[in-house]
């Protein structure tokens, strides 16, 4: 069964006449309103991003999850993810643990390098270490899911010795995902431990990752775990509207002030129309349209990579709230009910 939901990095929305930035506390309030209507329309998850810029709102996605637990009742909710590379493992896993406990076993931890390093030098960590760094922490998380009881050492902090670990989740454990880019490391690895993988396509040709797709599968069989068990997502820059000329017309601002900020800081070209278009094309990375263009876009990724689970990335650029919790709407009322319908005629 397909699960459909929506990932956010908490950007601010940015006025590009004067270069004002939107106040944080109106965006994170702002996402809770929308996080309530994603459970209320029967959305299947919502993940939370961690970034530690002035144009980003959340350094911290298990305090916003923690506030959403409150006026969500069925909704999953997890990270999008933490930077698990400069984490404390154990402070993150008692902080997830404890979102779990305030949302009734709704929690996920999804673990990733994250697209930006601004939280290495923040947290005093080397990014001459960033591999090693992430395989150690990811490590250490894993056996603090299935132990109460802790022994480990490691290189980049303390030991920890018969150490028990509180508050436990409410079934003593939580999903943990994995988030990738585009290195067959990265989905060795997953594979390898079993564990599920979203991958973030935010560029390019989707169908550029169909060879990653099969070395993740072929490493999750050949170390011997039941694919029954298997869970892949993709995350995708996605927008929804009622027209689709007025909401690609009307998003696109806002879409490539956020894509030329970045870029800034990376070397990339300035983002250009043609490259907005093209991504929305059914070869594209983006998901911007109208309902059926989304519906069977969606579809069209789905079965391209045998999905189990979509995630809408929706607020690049932070467009206008109310624009917000109309494609949100769109998306829980319409979009989704429509797609696993279709899933459920092709079973």
């Amino acid at each position: 069964m397909i699960e459909l939901g929506i990932g956010m990095f908490g950007d601010l929305q940015v006025d590009s006449a004067t270069g004002k930035i939107q106040p944080a506390a109106q965006r994170m309030r702002e996402i809770i309103e929308e996080v309530k209507l994603m459970d209320q329309v029967g959305l299947d998850f919502f993940g939370m991003g961690e970034h530690h810029r002035e144009d980003y709102a959340v350094a911290s996605p298990e305090i916003i999850l923690a506030a959403a637990a409150t006026v969500t009742k069925n909704i999953k909710l997890g990270s999008a993810v933490s930077v698990i590379s400069s984490a404390d493992p154990v402070k993150l896993f008692q902080d997830f643990a404890s979102v779990d406990i305030i949302s009734n076993g709704r929690a996920e931890i999804m673990a990733g390098r994250g697209s930006f390093i601004e939280s290495f030098p923040l947290y005093g960590y080397d990014l001459k270490d960033y591999a090693d760094l992430f395989d150690e922490k990811l490590e250490l998380l894993l056996r603090l899911n299935k132990q109460d009881t802790i022994t480990w050492s490691g290189r980049f902090r303390k030991p920890l010795i018969n150490q028990q670990i509180y508050p436990r989740p409410v079934n003593n454990s939580m999903p943990i995902w994995v988030a990738v880019g585009g290195t067959t490391s990265s989905v060795i690895r997953a594979g390898r431990l079993g564990l599920p993988v979203m991958f973030a396509i935010i560029g390019g040709a989707p169908e550029n990752f169909k060879p990653l797709f099969e070395v993740y599968e072929q490493a999750w069989v050949d170390n011997g775990h039941d694919m029954k068990d298997f869970q892949v997502g993709v995350h995708m820059h996605s927008f929804f509207g009622d027209n689709s000329k007025a909401i690609a017309d009307k998003y696109y601002p806002f879409y490539a002030s956020q894509m030329n900020r970045i870029g800034a800081s990376r070397g990339w070209p300035p983002y250009q129309r043609s490259q907005y278009d093209f991504g929305r094309s059914i070869h594209g990375h983006l998901i911007v349209g109208d309902v059926n263009e989304s519906i069977d876009k969606i579809l069209h990724v789905i079965e391209m990579f045998g999905l189990t689970r979509f995630s809408a990335h929706m607020d690049v650029g932070s467009p206008d709230h109310a624009d917000m919790m109309r494609a949100i709407e769109l998306y829980g009322t319409q979009i989704a009910p429509k797609v696993r319908e279709a899933l459920k005629k092709a079973e």
